[in-house]
């Protein structure tokens, strides 16, 4: 038995090839529930690290407090009260052990964060870089290229009633569940009207952002367009797919920005029971060492491209590959493309995006940023993708990331943003779209009420929550706001 699930742990640990990446997972019962255990290890171990040394570099966390706070209390993450964990501050590696299965390590690189070592290994695979905004201290530049003044009051706005909704947000004794949230920024005439965070938290603290780091990729996909470097129509340049009688050559740009390449890659969520095996292709990227690009682009097609919306990693995943191409074969490095290209042109200082072990970014998930950095990427779309007189996004993106993607059955999704022209949020705005990730990250705008929210914090499953603040919020604004600055 030790000698089949050490095999097997190997197997699914190494750089993967095309049929590795497609495997069904193991048969055996046992095995099964060693490997379940064993890939939890590997999510808990990123989450230790990542607790510490990403979100806990300018606040200092302990592991005991990261355990508690972003792991145990979840069922999700299968943390055992007999695991253990030693953290090695030397080389920046939590490890995270089973007595009966084995340990799992992830390794702090800098600024690609915190990556889940393969069996064997001590270090990632490529040489991290640093990613040093190219930005003055935010205390000396005005909101929103800084921080300076960047509250502002206005005297249609009720105080009382935006205070009224934090205090909702913060109050977990009054909520149906508690939603752990840790920070809230909202923006409404390109100001700071309202603005918390829990204890130990900050308006520059680096959180986990989850799938809202779907919307990062829209983003740097809009930005190469705008540069030339690609088109929505294109058929995806991924070598990969160029056979003359692969199907998947004809996937565009624009299907895999909506979610609609029709690749085979299964999702069975994030619970504790069912989630953990190889077969989980949406969810093994986070609790297993896995290359994130040859996972993506090395899986067959199911559907017809563009016709059927399916909520999968591997659409935004293989958009980073060719994201990748494309600026790599200009010259320029990719690991610090979307702080030069996009982050330091809107004053975001906080975010992380991590990468696997060979330092593909994990863009859907494993991303990290403060809520007012979040706060200004809404702002980039609330002005129709232009940042002080300067366009950084084309004049048509905001239009197609809000534009329902054709295979969605209710009109909830475009391009890597999320729609509430279905209703989603029935008590919101027919144009409110956002940004979402795992656990209740959000950040919402509603260009009608020129309003950007961003809600962040680790939470259990409540839909109506996000919706019930944002209700809140817009009870306290004047009815209706035409969007100020709007770019052209």
């Amino acid at each position: 038995m030790r000698t089949q699930l050490l095999a097997a742990l190997l197997l699914t640990s190494a750089v993967p090839s095309a049929a590795q990446v497609t495997s069904a997972g193991p048969t055996s019962p046992t095995l099964a529930d060693s490997l379940a255990t064993w890939y939890a290890l590997g999510i808990n171990a990123h989450h230790l690290c990542s607790g510490l040394w990403v979100v806990g570099r300018d606040y200092k966390r302990t592991p005991e407090a990261v355990i508690a706070e972003d792991i145990a209390r979840y069922p999700a993450f299968r943390w055992e009260q007999d695991y253990r964990f030693e953290v090695d501050p030397a080389t920046k590696t939590a490890t995270v052990t089973d007595p009966a299965v084995g340990s799992r390590s992830a390794k702090y690189t800098g600024d690609q964060g915190c990556s889940i070592l393969p069996v064997g290994a001590r270090d990632v695979f490529f040489e991290p870089v640093a990613v040093t905004p190219s930005l003055p201290d935010a205390a000396t530049q005005d909101w929103p290229m800084g921080d300076r003044n960047a509250a502002g009051r206005f005297p249609e706005v009720n105080l009382g009633q935006l205070e009224g909704a934090l205090d909702w947000a913060f109050n977990d004794a009054g909520l149906r569940r508690p939603q752990y949230t840790r920070g809230v920024a909202v923006v409404h005439r390109g100001k700071i009207i309202a603005e918390r965070y829990a204890p130990g938290f900050g308006p520059h603290t680096p959180q986990i952002s989850w799938s809202m780091g779907k919307s990062i990729a829209s983003t740097l996909i809009g930005v190469l367009i705008q540069d030339g470097l690609l088109t929505l129509d294109q058929p995806a340049p991924v070598p990969e797919w160029q056979g003359a009688r692969d199907p998947r050559r004809v996937i565009r740009i624009r299907d895999l920005l909506r979610m609609s390449s029709g690749l085979d890659f299964d999702n069975f969520g994030l619970d504790p029971e069912h989630s953990y095996n190889a077969a989980n292709e949406h969810f093994r990227i986070y609790f297993d060492a896995i290359h994130v690009s040859s996972h993506s682009v090395h899986q067959p097609l199911r559907f017809e491209p563009g016709t059927v919306w399916r909520y999968r990693n591997s659409d935004p995943l293989t958009l980073m590959h060719v994201a990748r191409r494309a600026v790599e074969a200009k010259g320029e490095p990719f690991l610090t493309f979307p702080q030069r290209r996009l982050f330091d042109r809107i004053g975001a200082r906080s975010f992380v995006l991590e990468t696997d072990a060979w330092g593909n970014f994990i863009i859907t998930g494993y991303d990290y940023g403060s809520s007012r950095d979040w706060a200004r990427l809404g702002l980039l779309y609330l002005q129709n993708g232009v940042w002080q007189g300067q366009r950084i996004l084309p004049e048509n993106w905001v239009e197609f990331v809000t534009t329902p993607a054709p295979g969605h059955p209710s009109k909830g999704y475009g391009g890597l943003f999320w729609l509430n022209q279905g209703g989603a949020m029935e008590r919101l705005p027919a144009d409110a779209y956002w940004a979402a990730g795992y656990m209740g990250q959000n950040t919402l705008v509603i260009p009608s009420r020129d309003l950007v929210v961003v809600r962040q914090g680790p939470s259990p499953s409540d839909g109506g929550y996000m919706e019930e603040l944002v209700v809140r919020i817009l009870a306290a604004l004047p009815e209706r706001d035409a969007p100020a600055g709007r770019g052209r």
